[in-house]
């Protein structure tokens, strides 16, 4: 089916399923060029951690997602401020770990959404939202936390960072390769 005959609601729905993947990928390949130190470590003292970040979005994803369609999106087991908290012990399978459950809660509950669910109402924090607005919420809650990650990786890694994107002074080449001059 094309997109012209896809709804608005269907095309929708699947560029945010498209564009959490993404970020999701995004977050892995910075992730992935970390040591593990690095990736335990925050800049200074008062600074988040790449597992820091990551903690606090398996919180949020766990929070928001599950029961998506009928329980407040601030679950009543959350513990927002210890998301921030590291524990003593944790190390990459930790991270891993909170990665891979919290992103399985965000497509578990995206994924058998349809075009009728854009329009329903959910409450975040007892704030009715519809459907479409909180998927807006998290796309760009997450990808604030992904590009935060980038940062931090490309900083720890330094001159051994491998660009996720088009290399700067690369920008000529890559429109070339993909044939607009």
């Amino acid at each position: 089916m094309t997109d012209t005959a896809r709804s608005f609601e269907e095309q929708y729905l699947a560029e945010a399923r498209r564009a959490l993947r993404q970020y999701r990928k995004l977050g892995e390949d910075a992730m992935a060029q970390m040591r593990d130190d690095e990736l335990l470590a925050p800049l200074g003292e008062e600074d988040n951690s790449v597992a820091l970040i990551v903690k606090h979005l398996w919180g949020n994803m766990r929070s928001r997602w599950r029961d998506f369609l009928t329980a407040d999106g601030e679950k009543p087991d959350r513990n927002r401020d210890a998301e921030f908290e590291l524990e003593p012990g944790a190390t990459r399978d930790t991270v891993t770990r909170w990665w891979e459950e919290g992103w399985r809660c965000v497509f578990d509950a995206l994924d058998p959404l349809g075009p009728a669910d854009l329009a329903r109402t959910v409450h975040i924090r007892g704030e009715p939202h519809s459907v479409l607005q909180a998927i807006n919420r998290q796309v760009a809650h997450y990808s604030y936390h992904v590009g935060q990650i980038v940062l931090l990786a490309k900083h720890a890694r330094g001159e051994e960072w491998k660009t996720l994107s088009i290399a700067k002074g690369g920008s000529q080449a890559f429109n070339v390769g993909k044939g607009m001059t």
